[in-house]
């Protein structure tokens, strides 16, 4: 991946995507996989908004039996296993237990049902899955005596044990959006970060590409093509308002989704769901209220997801402090022996998502959640060709949703390629049959000098690809950055290999540097070292790029290290 800006200029292509996130790269790796002449552009980094800010989990749709959607619930189920598929080296299943107490909605056969039903409609979901250990199996129960070994803090009055099911976790989300822009390069196509498409290119009543603006050097050009899919996130409404050839276009609404990486040890490999205070209240069916969910990662717990309407623009998505600590409130409320206080909080992370519709009409605590992907097709809307505009609801639709768009969007073209197989062709690192092997395999060639947590990171982020990065393993790539996990090699790598430009870039989704915590200013510091030397930086460019991502940190709400 080397970034090219001319290359973007001087060529004219058969798709440009407007967005680099989950559904923006899963659209250019599907197109490229057709065969086409793709670029791609991006406003800031690969993955870097609302799919960096994900809860990291891949749902396969146990939540849809509430609305009984049977085609959701079934979708939702076949993404998760194509994840499962594609990149086995950054997405493994993991378990999750809801408490069971006394009768009714809370008790084990309500929830019991509802599982089963979930295991009859999915009985396909490890389809073209080898390992079995990469499988989800059927549901299942605890007892009360398991439930409080693996959890001994949770309330204990009246607890019958769990109903157990099974979804999918990524171990770093940004780094699958970078496998899905990886393998787009591998088969051809022309990506660029840091270029923001400002307007669209017509001809008539076609939208034959975008103007776009080089945010590294200020510079503007052209990008021309056939078709344009227009799949900035939540930025891509913002390119269709105040243009009169889009009508009277009204920003739809969105959610400020967050959750909180908390510095307490897991204390057993399953996730754990709490009743919060909100309710779905378009669920036909379900519990008192929206579970929260207390989940291992690494060596913290993630706690979410909260959602809260939000008219702003995406770029002022962050947590405030007020609100920080009235969330803390709510996991207090609804799991009162944790006992969270605000030291614990180490990272925050938030989102926008497609929401429902305006809360502000709705009884207290009830709200009308997002669930499915926005799409329209502008030839039938405004009489405008060659453009779709797709925003995802949810990183686990990022794949079927970009295939769905892109089937709208070629039926424009006259012979259009077809899908050619996305949901089980491995991405970039990820053709590896069983990880345990793959890992066994990998462990014969670790270098005497690296030690086995920077090892496992590795594997974990790149796949077979991890080789590549032992290319840069010379002077001093095995050290570690300061005290990290993360190599000097993994740096050199990402800004040789992976078009990592910025200090952030490196820090936050390359790398695992700060993906889980605030790293410490001596860590970033040492970083912005790494960097100077692999870009030549001047010194004033190195501090510039150290304190700008220890603002970036800081915008998290962690609680900073020295």
């Amino acid at each position: 991946m080397q970034r090219n800006t001319a290359a973007l200029a001087d060529g004219t292509f058969d798709l440009l995507v407007i967005g680099g996130g989950a559904f923006g790269a899963a659209a250019a790796r599907d197109a490229a996989m057709r065969g086409l002449k793709v670029a791609m552009v991006e406003r800031s980094d690969f993955g870097a908004g609302a799919s960096a800010e994900c809860f990291k989990m891949v749902h396969g749709g146990i939540r849809y039996i509430q609305h009984l959607d049977v085609r959701r619930v079934r979708s939702s189920a076949r993404e998760r296993g194509a994840f499962l598929r594609i990149a086995p080296h950054l997405v493994t299943p993991l378990p999750i237990a809801i408490p069971t107490y006394g009768y009714g909605r809370s008790g084990k056969f309500f929830l019991g049902a509802g599982m089963y039903l979930y295991d009859l409609m999915t009985f396909d979901r490890n389809h073209d899955i080898p390992d079995r250990t990469r499988q989800i199996p059927f549901s299942r129960f605890l007892s009360r005596q398991d439930v409080l070994n693996h959890f001994p803090d949770v309330a204990a009055k009246s607890l019958t044990g769990a109903a157990v099911f099974d979804d999918g976790q990524m171990y770093n989300p940004p780094r699958l959006v970078l496998a899905f822009v990886k393998t787009a390069v591998e088969l051809g196509a022309v990506v660029c970060n840091y270029a923001e498409a400002t307007g669209f290119l017509r001809e008539g009543q076609r939208v034959i590409g975008a103007r776009v603006r080089d945010r590294l050097t200020g510079d503007e050009f052209d990008v021309r093509a056939k078709l344009t899919l227009n799949a900035a996130g939540p930025g891509a409404e913002y390119l269709l308002e105040g243009r009169s050839e889009f009508g009277s276009w009204k920003r739809g609404h969105f959610s400020r989704d967050a959750y909180f990486v908390v510095d307490r040890k897991p204390t057993s490999q399953y996730a754990l769901a709490v009743q919060g205070q909100t309710r779905d209240k378009d669920a036909v069916l379900g519990r008192a209220a929206r579970h929260l969910f207390v989940v291992p990662w690494r060596q913290h717990t993630l706690i979410g997801v909260w959602h809260r309407l939000f008219p702003q623009h995406p770029d002022k998505a962050y947590i405030e402090e007020e609100e920080l600590a009235a969330w803390l409130q709510e996991i207090n409320d609804s799991y009162p022996s944790l006992a969270l206080k605000r030291d614990d909080v180490i990272y925050a992370n938030c989102g926008l998502v497609p929401f429902g519709n305006d809360d502000t009409n709705t009884t207290p605590g009830e709200m009308s959640f997002g669930h499915e992907s926005r799409y329209v097709d502008h030839r039938k809307t405004h009489g405008i060709e060659g453009l779709v505009t797709l925003i995802g609801i949810r990183y686990t639709t990022a794949r079927g949703d970009a295939s769905r768009a892109l089937d709208m969007l070629l039926s424009q073209l006259p012979n259009a390629p077809r899908d050619q197989g996305t949901d089980s062709v491995p991405l970039a690192g990820g053709k590896i049959d069983n990880f345990a092997a793959f890992s066994a395999a990998a462990e014969k060639l670790r270098p005497a000098q690296v030690r086995a947590s920077s090892w496992q990171a590795l594997l974990r982020n790149h796949g077979t690809q991890y080789t590549q990065v032992l290319q840069h393993i010379d002077g001093d790539g095995a050290a570690c950055i300061a005290d990290s996990d993360t190599l000097v090699a993994e740096v050199a790598h990402a800004v040789a290999n992976e078009m990592a430009m910025k200090l952030d870039d490196v820090v936050l989704r390359r790398t695992d540097l700060g993906s889980g915590n605030h790293p410490g200013e001596r860590i970033v510091t040492a970083a912005a070292a790494c960097m100077q030397k692999f870009l030549k930086w001047d010194d004033r460019k190195r501090d510039a790029e150290a304190q700008a991502t220890l603002r970036t940190l800081s915008n998290h709400h962690a609680t900073t290290r020295a």
